[in-house]
């Protein structure tokens, strides 16, 4: 019975959250923007994956309503051009902001 009225609760609160656009965070943005960003931010890390001019582990990525957030360390010019690129080349992506550091 414990089960199935956790359940319950959980459809309810998910049909709630999802017809009601409920926020996610701070009243930033509804939960399909949130999914949409999250899509963006994993897609921009595939497209840094498969540069072989990117070290996708050096560069953090964050997506919120579409502009796009890149901070981390590049080890030239060339490759912190090529990251803002590859995130500029995502579809969905508004707007790139970098931040990212070309290392000495």
């Amino acid at each position: 019975m414990k089960y199935a009225r956790a359940i319950a609760f959980a459809a309810l609160t998910g049909i709630t959250a999802v017809t009601m656009g409920c926020a996610v965070t701070r009243g930033q943005q509804t939960v399909g923007a949130y999914v949409d960003d999250a899509t963006i931010t994993a897609q921009v890390k595939s497209k840094f994956v498969g540069d072989s001019g990117v070290d996708a582990t050096a560069i953090n990525v964050k997506t919120l309503n579409g502009e796009v957030q890149l901070s981390g360390f590049a080890k030239s010019m060339d490759e912190k051009d090529r990251a803002v690129r590859d995130a500029r080349s995502v579809n969905g992506v508004k707007s790139v902001h970098d931040s990212i550091l070309v290392k000495p």
